[in-house]
């Protein structure tokens, strides 16, 4: 198979197909069927479409980019060790790389991952150097990305079918009340919901294709946008309403930052492009970010750009080719030669800092990190399906997929802001996990904290455990959130402390639920096997182990990350006891829960076999990985402006980390897990009187460490104060003088119109008036007599012949 050529176009069509879909939903969906039913299976069908392209996208990269294992320690799927050589990848890229089609770009270097990218489509040209354009970059990555994507989308559409079967009727909204006491009762939108999920999912897998840093901040706002619809698709309810503004917004937060850092990269490299961009030639007529942060002549080590450089340089340029009289050439010459030492000097590395900085902004808003992590759990306002697809498995995702995507061109320091941001977010949303009540509350919390997690190890160095874990936790929380989903169907509530004792009558439900949560914790069996968390959660204990070895300074990280792992043990058996387990706490609810229908619980089965699996050897999703990570990682890197040294990925595989950080990731788990068995599963201890013993700290976390009061006091009370401060200024100040320009304008309009009447229009009424008169005097000559006209023409004759003549005597005599 000619990958370079073969790849864009599949997985160019994986993107296209849900828009088509979309497309067609939007003109014809309210007639697909007599409710729009068939447009269930429009939108299914579509994403199983793109799903079959992504799978055969996969096949040909792995036949043609086999990840090399050989370096595994544990053959059950750990691959705790593995260390794909590089130069293995190099021969792969270099086969595939015969392509005529100069379009394409093949890394052929010994320390190159394998990826391919080009241009589709040329956009508009800015200036001398930025170029926009429609492009791809395809590596092992992206490829990984689609096939997670579309796989856990194609469930989810299934799923949907049943869960929103509701829209396909006449809804009757019970949580919105009219002014007449009356419930709202609306026409059902069931081809509306599949109309949003195809163009998310058209809008996702974009972002995932695409070649430059400007198209994935479009498809990064339309996956925003139709984050919006989604959230608030029962719009006539004010927290579904204000949740979907809340998200919107906060997120344009994060954006703006994103934009701050997208202005740095454009005006001091002039390009927007990850890979290098070749022409028809197969010269280089673009030169990419990745290429210029990280160059093979310093064996692909950051480098602070020779843009950036001159950029924070910009006074000792203009003074160098101010004192000297040098053509052009000669002062580009000149400044060129300067350069590495303005380099030495430190110029340029605060701009890439800022570059690093503003990108994670954008990331922080999307992937809901501290302090903007305050939009997801509100956003469970969404159906059910939302918040396993948009909100566990893919969107939030995003925000992690572009900060390894971005790797390269992160400095220490920055990685360092992001490991802590990981941590704080981590240790929130779990703690505020432990007392929540709302079922898809406490697993929106568990995806803040467990984003914080991929977040903190792609930090602290561990690209592959974060973005491993990227993958695992898309199976298991897709398949938690969908499990809620079906309990919510049953019991029409997301209150936990009105369930309990519902694994009796949804079986299917409560026990692949339990599959999720042992999942999500990491369990397993000890260098032996494990669900598919054990895997990534070990891989990421075992990094920010070696990270405190490192850096004894941050030690904290380590400490956080191994007792989130503990949190996370107890509030999720928390949910699943209260739940499935123990006596039914509301008989009226428990008499009327049944099993959901088989096309919602058989996409759970899938989904569990995934769950325990995914993480095994048989996927080699470590190795795959391994094969994208990107290069120039793999070595140490010391930070400039603070003391932080992110160590080698493969130090933590090293026996005695590794050891130690099973033991660690098993111990702490373990620990949570027995803790939530005492509370709520044998209930040895009473968790009513633990929280009266400390109420203050349980009302703390009950109220979400207070942040949207805390918010609300610092930007939404203070903006409304100075609304209605303005609002004042507009009626006291603004209005009355508008209201007194108006009142003079009009006196001045009834003067206008005085002197119009009394003085123009009365002159022009005397002339009219003398003109008829005159004219009236005239007709008297009009008799109609002949002979009376025949006197009037002689004596005007005669008259106008003595005229004549008098005028002629008197001109002749004058002469």
């Amino acid at each position: 198979m000619d990958l370079a050529n073969t790849l864009p176009v599949l997985l160019g069509l994986a993107c296209l197909v849900p828009l088509v879909s979309f497309v067609l939903i939007v003109l014809f969906g309210a007639r697909m069927g007599k409710h729009g039913e068939y447009a269930a299976y429009v939108a299914t069908g579509a994403i199983l479409i793109a799903f079959a392209l992504s799978s055969v996208a996969m096949v040909g990269w792995m036949g043609e980019h086999k990840p090399d294992s050989a370096h595994a320690e544990h053959a059950d799927g750990a691959d705790h060790t593995s260390d794909t050589t590089h130069a293995a990848a190099a021969s792969h890229a270099g086969e595939a790389g015969h392509t005529a089609d100069a379009a394409h770009h093949v890394s052929h270097s010994d320390h190159a991952k394998p990826e391919y990218s080009g241009e589709i489509y040329p956009l508009a040209v800015i200036g001398t150097q930025l170029k926009l354009s429609i492009s791809y970059y395809i590596d092992t990555l992206t490829v990984v990305m689609f096939c997670m994507v579309t796989l856990i989308a194609s469930c989810i559409h299934f799923y949907a079918i049943g869960y929103m079967h509701d829209e396909l009727h006449e809804v009757t909204d019970h949580e919105v009340h009219l002014r007449n006491g009356h419930h709202l009762v609306r026409p059902g939108r069931f081809h509306r919901f599949f109309q949003y999920l195809s163009l998310f999912c058209f809008s996702m897998l974009s972002l995932v294709y695409a070649g430059n840093i400007a198209m994935v901040f479009v498809f990064w706002e339309l996956v925003g946008i139709c984050s919006y619809f989604l959230i608030g698709f029962y719009f006539e309810r004010h927290s579904a309403s204000n949740a979907a503004n809340k998200a919107f917004i906060t997120n344009r937060v994060g954006d703006f930052g994103m934009l701050i850092g997208m202005m740095a990269l454009w005006g001091s490299l002039g390009t927007f492009t990850f890979a290098d961009t070749k022409g028809a030639d197969g010269q280089v007529v673009q030169v990419g970010i990745f290429s210029q942060v990280r160059t093979e002549e310093n064996h692909f080590e950051l480098v602070v750009p020779d843009g950036m450089v001159r950029a924070a340089a910009a006074s000792q340029v203009g003074e160098l080719v101010g004192k000297r009289s040098l053509t052009p050439e000669a002062a580009a010459a000149q400044v060129a030669a300067e350069t590495p030492g303005w380099r030495e000097q430190g110029f340029g590395y605060w701009l890439l800092c800022i570059a690093g900085l503003g990108i994670f902004c954008g990331c922080v808003g999307k992937s809901a990190q501290f302090p903007l992590h305050v939009w997801l759990p509100d956003a469970m306002e969404g159906p059910t399906p939302v918040s396993a697809l948009v909100h566990s498995a893919t969107m939030v995702a995003a925000g992690v997929y572009l900060v390894g995507r971005f790797y390269p061109v992160f400095t220490p320091e920055v990685l360092l802001v992001i490991a802590y941001i990981g941590g704080i977010t981590l240790f929130i949303a779990a703690t505020i996990a432990i007392t929540a009540v709302d079922i898809k509350r406490v697993l929106a919390y568990s995806t803040v904290s467990q984003l914080g997690y991929m977040m903190l190890a792609l930090g602290i160095g561990g690209w592959v455990a974060g973005l491993f874990h990227l993958i695992t936790h898309a199976f298991f929380k897709s398949l938690l959130f969908m499990c809620s989903g079906s309990v919510i169907h049953a019991c029409h509530t997301n209150d936990m402390t009105k369930m309990g004792g519902l694994r009796h009558k949804m079986p299917w439900t409560a026990y692949t639920m339990l599959i999720g949560c042992l999942a999500i914790i990491g369990a397993g069996i000890p260098f032996v096997i494990g669900f598919s968390g054990y895997y990534s959660k070990d891989a990421i204990i075992a990094q920010a182990l070696t990270f405190k070895n490192a850096n004894p300074d941050h030690a904290v990280l380590f400490y956080t990350a191994a007792g989130g792992a503990a949190l996370t043990a107890f509030y999720m058996f928390r949910l699943w006891f209260m739940t499935f387990s123990g006596p039914p706490r509301d008989h009226h609810i428990y008499d009327h829960a049944h099993e959901s229908p088989r096309v919602m619980y058989i996409p759970l089965v899938i989904l569990s076999v995934f769950a325990v699996s995914v993480g095994w050897g048989i996927f080699h999703l470590t190795d795959l990985l391994e094969q994208a990570r990107p290069a120039g990682i793999l070595t140490k890197a010391t930070g400039t402006l603070l003391t932080v040294t992110i160590p080698n990925e493969h130090d933590s595989h090293e026996h005695a980390i590794h050891t130690a950080a099973t033991w660690i990731a098993f111990g702490t788990a373990l620990s949570g897990l027995l803790v939530a068995v005492l509370f709520y599963g044998i209930r040895k201890v009473d968790p009513a009187e633990v929280q009266q013993t400390f109420r203050p700290i349980y009302r703390f976390l009950v109220n979400k460490w207070h942040f949207d009061e805390l918010y609300r006091a610092i930007f939404i009370h203070p903006l409304l104060f100075l609304s209605r401060r303005v609002a004042d200024i507009d009626r006291s100040v603004i209005d009355p003088f508008i209201n007194r320009c108006a009142w003079g304008v009009r006196k001045l309009a009834v003067l206008d119109d005085a002197i119009d009447r009394l003085g123009v229009d009365a002159a022009v009424n005397v002339t009219a008036r003398g003109i008829r008169a005159l004219g009236n005097s005239l007709r008297v000559v009009q008799t109609g007599q002949l002979r009376q006209y025949v006197t009037f023409i002689v004596i005007g004759t005669v008259a106008l012949f003595v005229l004549a003549s008098f005028v002629w005597s008197y001109s002749w005599a004058g002469n």
